[in-house]
């Protein structure tokens, strides 16, 4: 992901033209406020302790080590701002109760080296053991990768790899600690983004945000470019983003200041002369970084946040002064970088995240995954699948009547290919070329893929099975057999082809938006997208709108350099743009009639149906944009006291190609409950419809109003579309078609007849 990530950051940079200038600033620190340096001792240095599950380790909720399958990798990163002095497993496991004890063992190696040999005692066959192992700290890097390798006999002679008694459970509780204490850092724009933000962190990460006072709707422009960067670089790591008004951090964080307004603590800082990006320490701190985003008004802060979200492969040194950023090449409808290209035909290569995706190796290899993201709103009805080139090689069996390719798609079973031994002749339905002598085959096979899910993540999943004979299948007679050294990939030139689909989809639609960000992230940099807040929003407000922005930029990889923030509705609805709204509804949208929710202070109002069939029905006809229109049936109000939080997705007044959804929250307690929903996984993807009620019992979705539709069709598939959703109109309409060409073949007729009569007479 990260050599993708840098070849989009290289494409950005030929793209746009950002002149930076280094800060001619004197190298010494600027005069804060006069604190006095802390006097800590090496002993009081902070310490950190992280533990580490098997859910952090990539395994899940535990695995089993096989005969054949005997090895399994526990894979970690580390921040770079820190150094482990002490680490440890604690490695919980229970053995196969049949395993000869002085012949079975589990060897631990951390980074390829052996820390230790754990041996399975007779007394604790088939019971649960736990072994506390020390891993050596030297030994620890950026990633680290800890592999255990079972090594389990159940008899001395004859023994088959593949019998049932050889396992040994490696149990959830599993996990690995490690302590670590903080680095000092030099003052070097250069390692930006750390240590605000670093991926090699496996914790939830929180940067903090400072203002002078409640940020301006350009001060917020700022900051949610800025956001949107830290979330492109998360991607699905959990971000928070805490705010404060004119407060000393105590942590890394970001500060925003122009020469008018700025915090206390930088009273005494020069002013600057343009925009400008200054790395410096915290003061009374020896560990943590504020990053100062500084400007002579607003508009330079914008200019500084933009410069640092695209151009920071430029920066170094403490401090930098951005003379302009030009955009030469505007963004393009659905060009999201972690969108799948749905103009074009897409190569294999440009879906991998990591070098050697694509191949496999090993007695039993590990299946090849791969991510599809798409843009929620193709539009795929009538279609009969995707259409995918496959090109794979491999290692040729010994015999093919049991080693296959096996093909799924997000768990669901596409189809299966047989793997030719190296003394078949011919290639049925497949194209097979010879390659590394008579050892490898490579496949070339079309196929349509079903069952992908538009707007969600999608995973294409390639199993290679190899079937080989161990050992004879006689009491008695014994054989040895090295197995052959099995490689497979699917070649880097497979081609998924996506292009000529319509982008159309049935509107109000909350899932696409908690999902995919949509209809915002139609354009990667937000230029079609406004946000209105409140005029003077709280701490936990700016919080929210951050933390939305940076979902939205992890959603499309991109940082949200054209969002236009206002607080002023009325100039907002008159603009040509999908419209994001945080706080409450305005009382323009509560007049109208399709407004379907309202909080307010302790009073609420609903607007539901009588019954949730056609919710049903609406819900598993999604993909096919069958929606009927579910309208209210009854108007619930009340008043309460406890906490509510809401979204609600609307069609603009003035522009029916646009939407609203707005971020419902009165209250602090409101705002909590907001951020939580947003921030869960599991909340998110139980977000559906036309409106989501957030309460601390979780959330409920609601189907209720009329539906619109955003995008565009050929006008006689959106007949057929429309007409196939009405199969007694259609049918009516058939018959008249028929009806009306046998009249004008029959009128025809009559005067060919006519003519020829009057042509005999």
């Amino acid at each position: 992901m990260k050599n993708k990530l840098y070849k989009q950051s290289v494409a950005l940079m030929a793209a746009l033209c950002v002149n930076v200038g280094i800060g001619a600033q004197e190298p010494t620190e600027p005069t804060l406020l006069q604190i006095e340096p802390p006097q800590e001792s090496a002993a009081s240095t902070p310490t950190r302790q992280d533990i580490l599950g098997l859910s952090q380790l990539t395994q899940g909720n535990g695995f089993k080590l096989l005969g054949m399958r005997n090895a399994q990798a526990l894979e970690f990163t580390l921040r770079r701002d820190q150094v482990v002095n002490s680490a440890e497993l604690d490695l919980v496991f229970t053995p196969s109760p049949a395993l000869l004890p002085k012949l079975s063992h589990l060897r631990v190696y951390l980074n390829d080296e052996l820390m230790g040999v754990i041996n399975v005692e007779s007394e604790f066959l088939g019971q649960k053991i736990a072994r506390k192992l020390p891993l050596d700290p030297l030994l620890m890097t950026r990633f680290n990768r800890i592999r255990l390798e079972f090594v389990g006999h159940y008899t001395d002679i004859c023994e088959d790899l593949t019998h049932s008694a050889l396992w040994l459970d490696v149990s959830k509780e599993t996990r690995v600690t490690i302590n670590q204490e903080p680095l000092p850092l030099a003052n070097d724009l250069a390692f930006f983004p750390e240590p605000f933000f670093d991926a090699g962190d496996m914790q939830a990460q929180t940067i903090p945000f400072v203002f002078a006072q409640p940020p301006s709707s350009t001060e917020l422009q700022a900051s949610a470019i800025l956001a949107s960067y830290f979330g492109k670089e998360a991607q699905w790591r959990d971000l928070s983003f805490p705010v404060s008004f004119n407060v000393l951090p105590e942590h890394h964080a970001v500060v925003f200041a122009t020469n008018d307004a700025r915090p206390d603590f930088l009273k005494s800082y020069p002013t600057v002369t343009e925009p400008t990006v200054e790395l410096m320490a915290v003061p009374n701190s020896q560990t943590h970084k504020m990053l100062l985003i500084l400007g002579r008004d607003e508009a330079d802060l914008v200019t500084a946040a933009s410069a640092l979200a695209i151009g920071n492969p430029l920066f170094r040194g403490r401090s930098v002064s951005v003379d302009s950023v030009i955009e030469e090449a505007p963004r393009q409808p659905y060009d999201a970088p972690n969108w799948v290209a749905t103009n074009r035909p897409v190569y294999f290569s440009e879906l991998t995240s990591y070098p050697g995706q694509l191949e496999v190796s090993g007695l039993m290899p590990r299946p090849i995954d791969l991510a599809i993201n798409l843009p929620p709103d193709l539009f795929v009805w009538g279609n009969n699948g995707i259409p995918m080139e496959l090109n794979y090689r491999y290692v040729a069996p010994k015999a093919s009547d049991e080693s296959r390719l096996t093909l799924s798609l997000n768990n669901q079973y596409i189809d299966s290919y047989l793997l030719k031994s190296s003394d078949e002749k011919g290639t049925f339905t497949q194209l097979r070329l010879p390659l590394r002598g008579n050892e490898t085959s490579l496949e070339d096979e079309k196929l349509l893929l079903p069952a992908v899910k538009i707007g969600s993540n999608n995973t294409i999943r390639f199993d290679f099975s190899y079937a080989s004979t161990l050992g004879s299948a006689q009491h008695g007679m014994c054989q040895t057999v090295l197995p052959v050294d099995i490689r497979a990939a699917i070649d880097e030139r497979s081609v998924l082809d996506f292009s000529g689909y319509a982008h159309y989809i049935a509107m109000p639609n909350l899932r696409v938006f908690a999902s995919s960000a949509f209809p915002f992230s139609r354009m990667a940099d937000l230029s079609e997208t406004i946000a209105v807040v409140p005029e003077a929003p709280s701490a936990l407000q700016v919080s929210a709108f951050l933390e939305t922005f940076s979902h939205i930029g992890a959603q499309v990889g991109y940082p949200a350099l054209k969002l236009r923030v206002m607080s002023d509705w009325e100039k907002a609805s008159q603009q040509d743009a999908d419209i994001l709204l945080l706080g409450a509804l305005p009382d323009a949208i509560k007049a109208r009639p399709d407004a379907n929710l309202l909080l307010q202070d302790t009073e609420s109002w609903l607007r539901q149906t009588a019954t949730n069939h056609n919710d049903k029905q609406r819900r598993e006809n999604r993909e096919l944009l069958k929606k009927a229109e579910v309208e209210a049936q009854s108007l619930v109000r009340i008043r309460a006291l406890a906490p509510m939080a809401a979204l609600v997705g609307l069609q603009s007044e003035h522009f029916p190609q646009r939407s609203i959804v707005g971020l419902l929250a009165n209250t602090d307690e409101d705002v909590t409950l907001l951020r939580d929903a947003l921030a869960s996984s599991g909340k998110r993807a139980a977000m559906d419809g036309s409106v989501v009620l957030i309460r601390d019992s979780g959330v409920a979705a609601q189907h209720v109003g009329s539906t619109y539709y955003v995008g565009h069709l050929e006008w006689w598939k959106k007949l057929w579309f429309t007409l196939s959703d009405k199969p007694l109109l259609l049918s009516g309409l058939a018959f008249a078609l028929v009806l009306v060409v046998a009249l004008i073949l029959w009128g025809l007729l009559r005067q060919v007849a006519r003519r020829r009569v009057e042509h005999d007479d």
